[in-house]
C-alpha cells in the first residue's frame, strides 16, 4: 500500500484493505432496484435552428434487460467519449434536469418531466448526494460548516444531532483534524473528502460522482477512491454498516477496477458493460505503485 499518513487516517484505510479480500458480488433479479431507465431521451433545441440534437437517446436500465436496472450497493462506472451523453444521464437521475420523454424510477419512485418542483427537491435533498469534480464548497465557511449545511436545510436534526453526525462524517474520510479549516487551507484531496462527507449529510441512498477524481493527483485519487469503496461496502455508519449505490463518471480507464459494472455511454446511448468479477483496487494501486518506481 502507498498510504502514509495519521494513525487515524493508517486505521481508517485498514477498514478499507480488509474490503480487498472479500468474495466477489453478484447482482441479480433478485436485488432491489434502485435506478431504473425506459427509453429515456433528453433532446436540446439548437439555437437560431429549427433543428434537434439528441444528448440521450432511448436509454434503458430495466428488468430482465441485458442493461439491468442499478441495484442496492451496485457501484456502476460510467465511461465514454466526451460530448457522449455520460453528465447528461448523470443529470436525469439526479433530477438536476428531467428527460425530454421516458421514465426514470429511484428506488421505485418514478421521475419524468411533469415531476413537481418540490418533490425533486426533496429527492435531491434526502434521496440523491452529489459529489462534483471541482468541489463546489463554500469558501467562508469551514469543513465543520459546509457538511452541515444541507443538515440545516432539510432541519430535521437537533443541535446535539448535527454536531455528532459532522464529527462521524467527517472523521469517516480522515479529516476529523481538519474540520476547523477553510476549503483554502485544505489540499485538493482534502477539499474532495470534504464535498463526499457533505454528500453524505442527509443519509441519501444514491451517490451520484461526476468526475470525482478529475483534478486530483495520483495519491489523492488512491484515497478518495479507497474511501468511496469503503462506503459503498460498509457506510459511514459503523454501527450500522449500509451499503451505499454509487453512479460515478469518469475518464480514467484505471479505475474501472473499484466497480462492480461499467457502463460505456457513446452519441446518447448505451453501447456496452463490463461486469467486474470483484472489485480490485490493488491493480491500480500496484500500477501506480510500478509507476513511482521507475521514477
Amino acid at each position: 500500500m502507498i498510504f502514509t499518513g495519521s494513525p487515524e487516517k493508517e486505521a481508517m484505510m485498514g477498514q478499507v484493505k480488509d474490503i480487498y479480500n472479500l468474495p466477489p458480488k453478484e447482482f441479480g433479479p433478485q436485488d432491489e432496484n434502485v435506478i431504473e431507465c425506459e427509453d429515456v431521451s433528453k433532446e436540446f433545441n439548437l439555437i437560431g435552428r429549427d433543428e434537434k440534437i439528441y444528448a440521450l437517446k432511448e436509454i434503458n436500465l430495466k428488468q430482465h434487460d441485458e442493461f439491468y436496472p442499478i441495484k442496492r450497493g451496485e457501484f456502476v462506472i460510467i465511461r465514454g467519449p466526451s460530448g457522449g451523453g455520460k453528465t447528461t444521464f448523470l443529470n436525469q437521475v439526479g433530477t438536476i434536469d428531467t428527460p425530454t420523454s421516458g421514465t426514470i424510477r429511484l428506488l421505485g419512485r418514478e421521475v419524468n418531466k411533469l415531476s413537481k418542483d418540490s418533490y425533486l427537491s426533496e429527492l435531491r435533498l434526502t434521496t440523491i448526494g452529489f459529489v462534483f469534480q471541482t468541489f463546489n464548497l463554500i469558501a467562508t465557511m469551514t469543513a465543520y460548516e459546509n457538511v452541515e449545511l444541507p443538515m440545516r436545510i432539510l432541519a430535521k436534526l437537533s443541535e446535539k444531532e448535527i454536531k455528532k453526525r459532522v464529527r462521524e462524517l467527517l472523521k469517516s474520510v480522515g479529516l476529523q483534524d481538519r474540520m476547523d479549516h477553510l476549503p483554502s487551507e485544505l489540499s485538493g484531496g482534502e477539499q474532495q473528502r470534504v464535498a463526499i462527507a457533505r454528500s453524505l449529510a442527509n443519509s441519501p441512498q444514491i451517490l451520484l460522482l461526476d468526475e470525482p477524481t478529475g483534478d486530483l493527483d495520483s495519491k489523492s485519487t488512491v484515497e478518495v477512491m479507497d474511501i468511496l469503496l469503503k462506503l459503498n461496502n460498509f457506510g459511514y455508519d459503523e454501527s450500522n454498516p449500509t451499503p451505499c449505490t454509487m453512479v460515478m463518471v469518469t475518464h480514467n480507464p484505471d479505475l474501472e477496477c473499484y466497480a462492480h459494472r461499467v457502463i460505456y455511454i457513446k452519441d446518447g446511448k448505451i453501447e456496452k458493460q463490463a461486469i467486474n468479477e470483484r472489485q480490485s483496487p490493488l491493480r491500480y494501486e500496484q500500477y501506480l505503485h510500478y509507476l513511482n518506481s521507475q521514477n
